[in-house]
């Protein structure tokens, strides 16, 4: 942690960057991508479909290394890992509130699908969400519910806020890390269509604009988990009607 007045040197900065870029996701999933290929597991199923085996495996342990690396840094850095990611505020009302923001997330994604696909309807390239693939069977409905509630509610928004954190130290502001890591979080999630892509980098940075405005991952935490959640059920009832 640097000290009131202490000068931030390129050395603080290259080593923010090495955090931000080890806790982006990226170096990890490759690494634990490669890893599962060579235990034997396999990304797809004999009929071209994505593995829930593999994918399941694949984000519960990389929630487990993103977590790990952010708890890790910020103990090295002697930053309580409560102040950063909770804040000051009591976390049931930070609940409540990242409950209240959750119909303002849905109406913002409806109107930017609605606007693309009006406007630039050839961005819908993915008629149907790879996703789809996982939810075969109710166990598979049951597993897929709790990993985009820990590898999507949890470690996203603990990533969000230890990144934009770090940009707030040492890498020009959480401005700059909100922009960037809006961008990068889209662009994850490509394999759904680029309409999908643009409405969740709009989703990135709405829940990294709550975690600034109030110091604490938990009110976009319980939005985000409570969005994936209830995009999930709304796809079971779909299929069941």
């Amino acid at each position: 942690m640097l000290q009131p007045g202490q000068p931030i040197t390129p050395i603080h900065r290259l080593a923010a960057l090495i955090e931000v870029i080890l806790c982006s996701g990226f170096p990890t999933q490759v690494a634990l991508i490669i890893a599962l290929r060579g235990l034997g597991f396999e990304m797809q199923t004999p009929d071209g479909g994505l593995s829930p085996a593999f994918i399941f495996t694949l984000s519960l342990l990389d929630a487990a290394l993103i977590l790990g690396f952010v708890f890790l840094f910020l103990r090295s850095h002697r930053e309580p890992a409560r102040q950063v990611l909770l804040g000051w505020r009591p976390p049931l009302r930070e609940a409540a509130v990242g409950i209240a923001f959750l119909p303002f997330v849905f109406v913002v994604v409806v109107v930017i699908l609605g606007l693309i696909l009006t406007i630039a309807p050839q961005l819908h390239n993915v008629p149907r969400n790879p996703l789809e693939d996982l939810l075969s069977t109710r166990t598979d409905a049951f597993i897929f519910a709790v990993v985009v509630m820990v590898a999507g509610g949890v470690r996203e928004e603990v990533q969000r806020g230890f990144i934009l954190h770090r940009f707030g130290e040492y890498l020009g502001g959480m401005p700059v890390g909100l922009a960037v890591h809006s961008v990068l979080f889209g662009l994850g999630h490509l394999e759904q269509g680029y309409d999908a892509a643009i409405a969740t980098a709009v989703l990135g940075l709405l829940w990294g604009l709550l975690f600034i405005a109030r110091r604490s991952i938990v009110a976009p935490m319980v939005s985000h988990a409570g969005f994936n959640l209830l995009q999930l059920v709304k796809f079971l009832v779909g299929v069941r009607a």
